[in-house]
C-alpha cells in the first residue's frame, strides 16, 4: 500500500479544518494529526471498514486542539474542549446538528480504551491510529512502506516530547480525566518507547 493508494478527501470542510490545524498546531501536532487520519484509512482500507471519510478527516484535524493554547480548557477534559470546538466549526461549515453531535463523539471517544466498530467505525478508528501513533500501540499494523513514505512526508519531529508535556500538563490541572489515569498508568514511558521513533 502506499500514499496515493489511500483516499484523502478534498472538500471545502477539510481543506478549512486543515487550514485551523495548521494555524493553531505545532508542526509537530499537526503532522500527528494528519498521521493519524493516514492511520487510520489505512487500517481501515487493509480491511474492507466503511467509514465516512470527510468525518474523520475533520476529526483528525481537530480531535487534539484542545491541547493548543487557545483552545485548552481549565474546566473540561482536553477531549471535549475539542469536541465542541468540532461541533462549533462544523456548524460553521453548515453541517446538519446531527453531523456535528459525530464530529465531537469521534473525537471525544478517541481516549477511550476502545470505541466499538460496529457502534462507531469513525471513532474506532481514530481511537486506534492515535494510540498508534503517541504511545506505539499496534504499530505492526500499519504496512511497512507506508510507514516509511509518511513518516517522509510528515516527519514526527518533537510529536513524543511535546504530547508528553501536554499530557503531563492536563493530567497535573485535571487529575480526573482520562489524561490523569494516562499519566498514572504510565503514558510517558509508553510513549518514550513507541517504535514509530526507532
Amino acid at each position: 500500500m502506499r500514499y496515493d493508494d489511500l483516499v484523502l478527501p478534498d472538500t471545502p470542510v477539510c481543506r478549512t479544518a486543515l487550514e485551523v490545524a495548521t494555524r493553531y498546531h505545532s508542526p509537530s501536532l499537526l503532522n500527528h494529526s494528519i498521521r493519524a487520519y493516514v492511520w487510520a484509512a489505512a487500517y481501515a482500507q487493509e480491511r474492507d471498514i466503511a467509514f465516512d471519510a470527510e468525518l474523520l478527516w475533520v476529526s483528525s484535524m481537530l480531535h487534539d486542539i484542545g491541547l493548543t493554547a487557545e483552545f485548552d480548557s481549565h474546566t473540561v477534559p482536553f477531549e471535549e474542549a475539542g469536541g465542541h470546538v468540532a461541533w462549533a466549526f462544523c456548524a460553521g461549515a453548515g453541517w446538519p446538528v446531527e453531523r456535528r453531535v459525530r464530529a465531537a463523539e469521534v473525537i471525544i471517544r478517541h481516549m477511550w480504551d476502545e470505541v466499538p466498530l460496529e457502534e462507531d467505525p469513525e471513532g474506532h478508528l481514530l481511537e486506534l491510529s492515535t494510540g498508534m501513533d503517541i504511545s506505539g500501540r499496534r504499530t505492526e499494523d500499519i504496512p511497512a512502506g507506508l510507514r516509511e513514505e509518511v513518516l517522509r512526508r510528515h516527519p514526527r519531529l518533537e510529536i513524543a516530547k511535546e504530547f508528553a508535556a501536554c499530557v503531563a500538563d492536563q493530567g497535573a490541572r485535571k487529575p480526573s480525566s482520562l489524561a490523569g489515569g494516562f499519566v498514572s498508568s504510565g503514558i510517558a514511558e509508553r510513549i518514550a518507547r513507541n517504535p514509530l521513533d526507532a
